[in-house]
């Protein structure tokens, strides 16, 4: 077999490979608890690591921020 040909053939067997994997992995069993739910939780967890890395992490203020907060001047004078 042809080397450029027999390398396309390895690239997209993984590709192929890792895609049907993550569906798998992913894929809604149901309620009851799965043996994969471990792993299904650290694909999804590492999912979202790449989206914060790569849009950013949400810029939301946590509840114990909020309370430290100084009030503003609508709040100082009803």
């Amino acid at each position: 077999m042809d080397p450029k040909i027999d390398k396309l053939v390895r690239r997209t067997t993984m590709i192929a490979t890792v895609t049907a994997s993550y569906f798998l992995l992913t894929a809604d069993y149901g309620p009851e608890p799965s043996f994969l739910d471990p792993i299904r939780n650290a694909v999804l967890s590492a999912e979202q690591s790449v989206k914060e890395f790569i849009f950013g992490a949400k810029k939301e203020t946590p509840q114990s921020e909020i309370k430290k907060l100084p009030p503003t001047a609508s709040e100082k004078h009803p």
